[in-house]
């Protein structure tokens, strides 16, 4: 039976319903952490009501300091454990020996080939075994995201796929964020709304778009990695109940 978390008390209690019917319906859920600050607002949710659902991240050897630095506060401050999936050195070095080490600047197929390596061949081994995995996707995170639900099927791997904050509005996030004194990545106060590999990210602009920073010099194309790519297909299933608003708009 699914919970109407439309009767929730808060946009905290909802989350935490939300959460709390994903784990009772999977055997092996898992949070997969960028350590943004939707995924630093899933683990504390996660870690508040003690729900046994995974965390890992994938280190793609790219990453920011500050980012790196938030993996060892959030261990500290959660107590959980979260594994760590990094790309397959032999890979890494063909693309480099093949392509150069920023050899992404060239061309979308060479940023894609180099995502492959780095982001999703270590998501496949991450969510070997899995029969769930969770994500901090927004819809309020761009044009790319727009239609986002909440509960979706990952055909490709045969398991569910949940976005838990998918009709969380930026003010809704950071309320949550200030309440609970959930901890952040510092590059956040210096421009960086989304933040990925080093080499890929930079601050954004007044006015632009929240994930503009993102591989910024290609033109024209969706801005994402293939984490989510293909195109995840919604499942409509008239016997189950899905997860309704949380009401955090």
């Amino acid at each position: 039976m699914g919970i109407d978390t439309h009767t929730a008390a808060s946009p905290d209690a909802a989350l935490a319903a939300r959460l709390r019917r994903i784990a009772a319906d999977h055997a092996r859920p898992a949070l997969a952490s960028s350590l943004g600050a939707e995924d630093m607002v899933l683990l504390d949710a996660i870690a508040e009501a003690e729900l046994p659902i995974a965390v890992f991240v994938i280190d793609t050897g790219r990453l920011h300091d500050e980012t790196l630095q938030l993996l060892e506060t959030a261990r500290r401050r959660y107590g959980r454990a979260i594994e760590v999936f990094r790309p397959l050195e032999p890979a890494v070095e063909a693309y480099v020996r093949d392509h150069g080490l920023n050899g992404f600047y060239d061309g979308v197929a060479e940023r894609h080939l180099c995502c492959g390596i780095r982001k999703v061949e270590p998501l496949a081994r991450a969510l070997a075994g899995r029969d769930a995995w969770l994500t901090g996707q927004r819809r309020a995170q761009g044009p790319e995201r727009a239609s986002l639900r909440v509960e979706e099927r990952d055909v490709e791997r045969g398991i569910a796929k949940y976005n838990p904050l998918a009709d969380w509005s930026d003010d809704a996030l950071w309320r949550y964020i200030e309440r609970h004194d959930v901890p952040v990545n510092a590059l956040r106060a210096r421009g960086y709304p989304s933040i990925g590999c080093e080499p890929c990210t930079r601050a954004i602009k007044p006015g632009e778009d929240a994930r503009a920073g993102r591989w910024w010099w290609e033109r024209g194309t969706a801005k994402e990695c293939g984490l989510h790519l293909p195109a995840i297909v919604v499942e409509h299933t008239a016997a189950r109940p899905t997860l309704s608003s949380t009401g955090a708009a």
